[in-house]
């Protein structure tokens, strides 16, 4: 697993670092603010994948990745792997718009499979209501809330490039633990098919998106297969 550590034109190094989903505390972004200044940080900069960047001599690079472990963040992971979770600020506190916890959604994913090895680099997104503000449909797994604690899922996505790519739904109206599960079948499954430096989008277009059609058990409504079986057992 690379990491976010770039060389500039200038001689500076740009470090990418990563917190949850882009949510800091007051005392992270005080934290940073005082390691920025100690070892002489040039500028911070926002990032469209809500990490921030910081650009400073290469010599300091070493002491100010220490500062962030005890602040609780990271350097973000860089190359074939899940890269951070872009989510938006969906939920009751942050969004008066949201109609299900994107913000909730995308952290738990980002816990859970960030840094994870990938044929090529993998971007999620995350939406708490249909503007889909962090462009679901332009990453390779994408969920966009669809109803009330309930997501629509894209995969195959693909922005940030001269031929952009829309994604295709894979399902509707699923809860978060489902998108979790469906999350996991489409790594699987990419894992499995694409061939070396392969994006999402190039593998289904390769292999066909019915390589990629979820099993039914993963799309069941939550309490269908209860119902089922007590209609069976009411004969």
């Amino acid at each position: 697993m690379g990491e976010g550590y770039f060389k500039q034109r200038n001689g500076l190094i740009a470090v990418d670092i990563m917190a949850a989903c882009g949510v800091m505390t007051p005392e992270q972004w005080a934290g940073l603010g005082q390691a920025a200044r100690e070892n002489n940080v040039f500028r911070l900069k926002m990032t469209a994948r809500q990490t921030v960047v910081v650009l400073l001599p290469e010599e300091n690079v070493e002491k100010l990745v220490a500062a962030l472990e005890p602040l609780g963040l990271q350097v973000a992971p860089f190359g074939k792997v899940v890269r951070p979770v872009k989510a938006c600020p969906g939920n009751e506190s942050l969004c008066p718009r949201a109609i299900a916890d994107a913000l909730g959604l995308g952290i738990a994913i980002q816990e859970k499979y960030v840094g994870q090895e990938v044929p090529k680099d993998f971007k999620i997104a995350v939406a708490g209501c249909a503007r889909g503000c962090t462009d679901p449909q332009c990453a390779d797994f994408g969920a966009r809330a669809s109803g009330q604690d309930r997501f629509d899922v894209f995969i195959g996505g693909r922005g940030g490039t001269v031929k952009p790519v829309h994604g295709i739904a894979i399902a509707r109206k699923v809860t978060a633990e489902q998108v979790l599960g469906l999350l996991d079948f489409v790594l699987e499954r990419y894992r499995s098919l694409a061939q070396p430096y392969e994006r999402l989008c190039q593998t289904l277009a390769r292999a066909g998106e019915g390589q990629f059609q979820p099993p039914a058990e993963l799309l069941a409504s939550p309490g269908e297969e209860a119902s089922e079986f007590a209609r069976f057992l009411q004969g």
